[in-house]
Parts: structure tokens; sequence; C-alpha cells
């Protein structure tokens, strides 16, 4: 999740913004461009916003993308944004949490791979290459062999999770999941850390598609989304061939 000095900068949103809360519309997001080649995963490439589209900032970048094997473990987020955004101001949200995570929190870059709007827009998170299996800052500990997926917005108990981004994010995990991998199923992972429920070294049972406190002590992604992974997993099924 991002700072908190970021979110509470964020609710200084325009009063326009945030009455959109209780009534979401759907503008017209940035025209998404599908980059990367085809993966051999069991599920096509969704449409994706890439970094350029989005404008990330390639000078904050602190490192090269790093490599690490084939997904078999998804780990879902949710940002901390205030869920009454417009659309079509994501990119800019995007380029905020960019700067958020290498300034604030020190990374080298976005720490997630992927970002799902409200939308269900999919947007490039980390840079390194769609297609290929880019090394996460998103779940410490498990970075390897997993993809990160954060969705934008906040969804706490009682905050309903919109369709669409839980259509998009079944699509992402679909697609980067290996060939072969159950999206229902279950992942035995090692942790590379200890800075989380589990010790360096120690092996972790997981669904093949989590939420982040399934690793760590943390409320993300927040209770409401928590409660829909079932119908991610069920999604990323039917979009896949095996």
């Amino acid at each position: 999740m991002w700072s908190r000095r970021l979110a509470l900068g964020a609710m200084a949103l325009p009063l326009a913004l945030l009455v959109l809360r209780d009534a979401p519309v759907r503008p017209d997001p940035p025209e998404p461009v599908a980059i990367g080649p085809a993966p051999q995963h069991g599920a096509p490439q969704p449409a994706i916003v890439s970094r350029a589209a989005w404008r990330a900032d390639e000078g904050m970048v602190r490192q090269r993308a790093t490599y690490t094997g084939p997904v078999s473990a998804v780990f879902i987020h949710h940002t901390g944004h205030p869920n009454g955004y417009a659309c079509a101001d994501v990119p800019e949200m995007l380029r905020a949490l960019q700067a958020d995570h290498v300034r604030v929190q020190g990374w080298d870059d976005i720490g997630y791979n992927f970002v799902v709007d409200r939308c269900g827009t999919i947007y490039e998170g980390r840079a390194g290459g769609v297609g290929r299996a880019v090394h996460g800052a998103h779940t410490k500990g498990f970075n390897d062999d997993s993809v990160g997926i954060a969705a934008l917005g906040t969804f706490g108990s009682g905050v309903k999770v919109p369709r669409a981004l839980i259509e998009g994010i079944a699509k992402v995990a679909a697609w980067k999941l290996r060939y072969g991998a159950d999206p229902r199923g279950m992942v035995r992972l090692v942790s590379t850390n200890d800075e989380s429920k589990y010790d360096k070294g120690e092996t972790a049972h997981f669904h093949v598609i989590s939420g982040h406190r399934d690793s760590h002590q943390t409320s993300c992604p927040g209770d409401a989304l928590y409660q829909r992974l079932p119908a991610v997993r069920e999604g990323a099924d039917r979009l896949r061939d095996r």
C-alpha cells in the first residue's frame, strides 16, 4: 500500500471527483496498448496501458529490471487511494504512486507489476516488459516467481468492489501464471527474508491467487476485495486452457 503521507494528499482531490464515489461513471480511459511478446502461459494477453502511455518517469527508475522464474503465484493488493477517482485521471495517479514508491519507500521503481483501476483498465506497473517475469517489489519475501497486481483504490469492509475491477485482475492473473498452474489451486513458496509472516527459508503454502495479507500482517487488499478473491480465481480459471 502507498504511504500515509501520499494518501492524505490525495484526500484533497476536487469535490467534483469525490462526489463520484457513490455513483461511479466510466469515462474513456487512455487507449490500451499491448506490448511484449505473446506469452506461452495458457491464456491470451489482455490489453495493457503501457508505461509510455501513462507517462511513467523512466528517469526516476534507480536500477534496471531484474527477472525471476515463471510465475507460480499472484499476490493481490490495493493501493489505498480514495475510491472516487475518475478513470481518466489514473495516469496522473500512477505517476504520483511511482514517485511515492521511489522517493518515499526507497524502491527502484513502482513496486507492483500491474495496476487495475475501477473501470477494469489494466496498466503496466514496474518496468521490464509486460511479457517477461519482472521481479517486483510488492510482497516482501515472496517476490520470486510471483506477480503483484494492485487494485487502484481502498477496499475495506463494506466497500462494493466493481465487477470490472475483478474481471481486469482475473485477466492479468490468467495470462501471467505459468502454463500448468491452477488459478484455483495451492502453491508452495519459500520465504527469502524475515520481513513477513514467515522466516527466511521457511516454506509457506498459499492459494495460487492470494491476498497480500496471506503473507504479511496487513489488512491489504482490504476485507471487501479479499472476500472477492474466489471470484478472481474462478474468472482466471475460465480464461485458461491450462
